[in-house]
């Protein structure tokens, strides 16, 4: 990595959460009103794009039938039935349900990766990787944070 590398990564880093604060989404809340309804770890997750510590969600290992929904705004966002244990440590689906999340390139790290937030709140809901099984080869890598199970 050479500096000119390394010093565009680190301002995408850091416009990203403004960028993200800027669109418009269906629910809108101001910073103060966010924190208010939000812990310090689950506002840094979805408010400032960060991540949870790998296998530090109970959601990891819930395999009830259900559905999993947006902390932010409550907008139901992954049925159950597309769940898997993909190894990792995070919730992994293979698809979402439909109209219910966004996505936008994250150039944060060396390689772009591709975001997923809340196409609702705008809030941050982790990562999708070509990695994950059949049907559909995509593995949405998510924040438990970001989620509540609804049984």
């Amino acid at each position: 990595m050479n500096r000119r590398t390394f010093t565009l990564a680190t301002l995408a880093s850091a416009v990203a959460p403004a960028a993200l604060r800027a669109q418009n989404f269906e629910i809108t809340r101001t910073e103060a009103e966010w924190r208010a309804m939000l812990t310090d770890a689950q506002y840094r997750v979805m408010r400032e794009e960060g991540t949870e510590r790998a296998g530090s969600s109970p959601l990891d290992k819930n395999y009830a039938e259900g559905t999993y929904h947006c902390r932010g705004c409550d907008l139901a966002i992954y049925p159950s039935s597309t769940k898997y244990d993909s190894g990792t440590g995070w919730p992994s689906f293979y698809d979402s349900l439909p109209n219910a999340v966004g996505t936008k390139p994250d150039r944060k790290l060396l390689r772009v990766r591709t975001e997923v937030h809340c196409r609702r709140c705008g809030s941050h809901l982790g990562h999708i990787f070509d990695d994950g099984p059949a049907p559909t080869g995509k593995r949405h890598c998510l924040n438990g944070v970001s989620l509540v199970f609804r049984a």
